[in-house]
């Protein structure tokens, strides 16, 4: 980064988590301070000294003691891209930083205004999440550093290598793309891993044979199909009870070649006050699929929509968390 900035030359800086540090700790009891609606930690932001649920948007001030054991020695753990700025700030003081991600781009314009400057040579470092992986075509970007490449990749979901290859070949696509030439670094725990190891030479078939194998070892898309059914309540017992009936109900009305896994709490249990249960249907020819859940849909809006319950059918998901 130093030599880039003394020869003049810009740099983008991605990390793909918002906020200042992505969870707050109780270093005597081991508490995380977590959102009263989602069943997730907040996430602490600087400015304005808040703790933030990036699902619902709840916002409460940073404690100052344990709300468990009443502790003082509250600490901020995990490093998002408000943090970055800081030290980037701190290490390079003469460098001029823009950040671009949700919180710098809620106002109308501020996507374009903030693009404008940096292809303008405003700011020398560019830090954003995946909104800058993207589009970016910038004559001086000479540089390209990924903080953390493995935020993607350990999600629970069958895309998640995908998601990292792509976002990894996108964003290391946006250096030396004129006459410079570009450098990429890519900062991971899981250098071996093979989306890591073919994004960084840019191998999109290598890449491609090997998630092949993985997704026909486990039976995922494409050599399988997937569809979510999710249920949610406010009350745990009712969504756990109506998503045991939903997959018992699919279980007997579909072929026996079909799976039907679950009902499982997803990945995230709870957001919005709502606790959320799911099943997966996984299946490769499956003709009455979309007759049965018409008829799944029927029961659900004659008897259990009364009850409060929510059920959404997701055909092909982009997703499983």
């Amino acid at each position: 980064v130093r030599e880039k900035l003394e020869k003049k030359e810009q740099i983008v800086l991605f990390l793909n988590k918002r906020g200042f540090s992505s969870f707050v700790l109780c270093r005597d009891c081991g508490t995380v301070v977590e959102c009263d609606n989602c069943d997730i930690s907040l996430t602490y932001h600087r400015e304005g000294e808040q703790l933030k649920c990036h699902y619902c948007g709840h916002e409460e001030p940073v404690p100052k003691q344990c709300p468990e054991c009443q502790s003082e020695h509250i600490r901020f753990f995990g490093t998002g891209t408000q943090k970055v700025e800081e030290e980037i700030t701190k290490l390079f003081p003469y460098a001029r930083v823009l950040r671009m991600d949700v919180d710098t781009t809620r106002t109308k314009g501020s996507h374009e205004r903030i693009l404008k400057q940096f292809g303008d040579g405003e700011a020398d470092i560019l830090l954003g999440t995946q909104m800058i992986a993207k589009g970016l075509d910038f004559p001086n970007i000479t540089l390209v550093g990924v903080l953390n490449a493995d935020t993607t990749l350990h999600l629970a979901d069958f895309r998640a290598a995908e998601k990292t290859f792509q976002l990894m070949t996108q964003v290391s696509g946006r250096a030396g793309r004129h006459d410079k030439e570009g450098q990429v670094y890519i900062q991971t725990y899981t250098p071996e891993h093979y989306a890591i190891e073919y994004s960084k030479s840019q191998l999109y078939e290598p890449f491609y044979h090997k998630e092949m194998l993985v997704r026909k070892q486990f039976e995922y898309p494409p050599f399988y199909y997937l569809t979510l059914v999710q249920v949610t309540h406010e009350n745990v017992m009712l969504a756990s009870e109506y998503a045991k009936l939903a997959t018992e109900w699919l279980r007997e009305n579909l072929s026996s070649t079909t799976m039907v896994i679950g009902p499982t709490s997803s990945a995230i249990s709870k957001i919005q006050n709502r606790y959320r249960y799911q099943c997966l249907i996984k299946y490769k020819k499956e003709p009455i699929l979309v007759e049965k859940l018409q008829q799944l849909i029927k029961i659900y809006r004659t008897e259990w929509i009364k009850k409060g319950i929510i059920l959404t059918i997701d055909l092909d998901p982009s997703t499983i968390l």
